[in-house]
């Protein structure tokens, strides 16, 4: 790979010095004592998570088509809570800030569906947690998640080539990794 650069999305390259500035706006945003030191171990750690998020949105972009976003669903409909934003990882998350990821998002989902046995066992086993009607949609939701970011997860092991030192962060071959259970 090319000095310079982070990662390459489908032959486009991702640069160092995007992931720089990406640092630079993340940490102009957030308290000085959130973030970890520039130059520690936690440090590369972010900016291996941000050259994640730059390449998932590259993915994204590149699926959208003209137009892509205009009547996007808001982030708050596709992630309503903690649980949601849990479920489907920081970096899909983060590619739903944007609205065109938002309706790339309602586009690779709109096949997902739950079935009436889903429905029917979730009531079995959590009665009372949700009225009946609301099962189907919290399910659907919750599938269609699930799905966005397997297929972001796909298309990014398809299409994109990382730079030493800008592997995942939970990658167990590069040396910051801290990644455990």
């Amino acid at each position: 790979m090319r000095a310079g650069l982070a990662a390459i999305v489908a032959g486009e390259p991702v640069t160092i010095t995007e992931v720089d500035v990406r640092e630079r706006a993340v940490r102009a945003r957030a308290p000085e004592h959130a973030l970890p030191r520039p130059g520690t171990r936690e440090a590369r750690q972010l900016r291996r998570w941000l050259t994640q998020v730059l390449i998932a949105e590259r993915v994204v972009a590149r699926e959208a088509g003209p137009g892509c976003g205009a009547d996007a669903p808001t982030h708050a409909e596709l992630l309503p809570d903690t649980l949601a934003h849990m479920e489907i990882g920081s970096v899909a998350a983060a590619t739903l800030a944007d609205p065109v990821g938002r309706a790339v998002f309602v586009r690779v989902t709109s096949g997902v569906d739950v079935s009436a046995a889903a429905v029917a066992d979730y009531q079995a086993r959590n009665p009372g947690r949700l009225p009946e009607t609301a099962v189907a949609g919290h399910l659907r939701a919750s599938a269609r998640r699930r799905a966005y970011r397997r297929w972001l997860d796909a298309r990014c092991a398809e299409l994109v080539t990382l730079a030493p030192g800008y592997e995942h962060p939970g990658d167990p071959r590069q040396p910051d990794n801290t990644h455990s259970h």
